[in-house]
């Protein structure tokens, strides 16, 4: 099973997605390292991607899920997966994969860029990703979290949403 959580830069996707990981003692890796350098270098510089930016980036996260579903091996993946046909294609890796999304508002979305220095996507690309963004429908088994403060809390739902026991010894935050 790989589980995917998403939403908007800023959204909680890879604080909730380490510690949903470490829960399970499951494998974590972040979308964002998967990204080409010249979408780094895009985003950094202030421009939004395009769906053609997004493209090869989209095809490595399929490719590595692809590898953990073949060996069976579970894992957790911080994706922004912004856009249905992005989730679509998520989801289209098989049959193990679950996607949150995590909602949050803008106001705390700009609160939480704007005190983030050491990444390289700068609140001035916020507004873009808020255009951008689908939130899921109902008709796309996605689970939709209203984001908050306490990404404990976070971590609970979705396991009880998809029955997951944490690892041996590790304790539900």
């Amino acid at each position: 099973m790989i589980v995917v959580v998403a939403g908007v830069s800023g959204s909680g996707k890879t604080t909730v997605g380490v510690l949903l990981a470490k829960t399970l003692g499951w494998h974590f890796t972040d979308g964002d390292a998967l990204h080409p350098a010249a979408n780094i270098a895009k985003m950094r510089a202030g421009q939004p991607l395009t769906d053609a930016d997004r493209k090869p980036w989209l095809d490595r996260v399929v490719a590595w899920m692809d590898g953990y579903l073949a060996s069976g091996q579970p894992a957790v993946l911080a994706c922004s997966a912004l856009k249905r046909s992005y989730r679509g294609e998520l989801r289209a890796a098989g049959p193990g994969v679950r996607i949150v999304f995590l909602e949050v508002s803008r106001s705390v979305l700009a609160a939480r860029l704007g005190g983030r220095h050491d990444h390289f996507f700068p609140a001035a690309l916020l507004d873009s990703q808020l255009a951008t963004v689908e939130v899921p429908q109902p008709d796309e088994d996605v689970l939709v979290l209203p984001a908050s403060a306490r990404p404990g809390q976070e971590v609970r739902d979705i396991m009880a949403y998809y029955q997951l026991q944490p690892a041996p010894g590790r304790m539900v935050p």
